[in-house]
């Protein structure tokens, strides 16, 4: 299960700072290109907190906590029945966590640069990396909630 992990945690990671790289590359900070009007834009930010902006300017604070969670995830990650789908979702998380984590670490913020109204809401903006974290939590929300959480090694399969 490891290996696959490792390569969807790569491949998280490649799309993620490529995404961002390309965003740096062909837009200014703080430009916006409106690909659906009123629902889809690229809106290239640079989020000096966390989700949502929250404990601005706190880097190394969230680096730390960045670290300490990833240590945690990887040691419960052995816990959880090994499919595909568990698979998926650990990869997925490793790499969106990764991804984040190289912002701070190289540039002090985090890239955003993906944005969406729905409802007149203008939601925050993310990118590749949010992307991955949210869905590996979900998927391992499922694995949870379908009991595959805390099977022991002679019922891993």
């Amino acid at each position: 299960m490891k290996k696959i992990i490792l390569i969807i945690t790569t491949m998280i990671l490649f799309l993620d700072q490529i995404s961002k790289s390309i965003i740096d590359a062909y837009m200014n900070l703080n430009d916006r290109i409106d690909l659906i009007p009123n629902l889809f834009s690229l809106n290239y930010t640079n989020n000096y907190g966390g989700a949502w902006s929250i404990l601005n300017n706190q880097v190394t604070f969230l680096i730390i906590i960045t670290i300490i969670i990833m240590i945690i995830i990887y040691r419960y990650m052995n816990t959880f029945k090994n499919n595909k789908r568990n698979a998926l979702a650990f990869g997925l998380l490793f790499g969106g966590i990764t991804g984040n984590l190289l912002d701070r670490l190289f540039l002090g913020y985090v890239r955003d640069f993906i944005a969406f109204k729905i409802f007149n809401y203008n939601f925050p903006v993310f990118n590749i990396s949010d992307i991955a974290i949210v869905l590996g939590t979900f998927l391992l929300i499922i694995a949870i909630i379908k009991g595959e959480d805390h099977v022991n090694k002679s019922s891993k399969e």
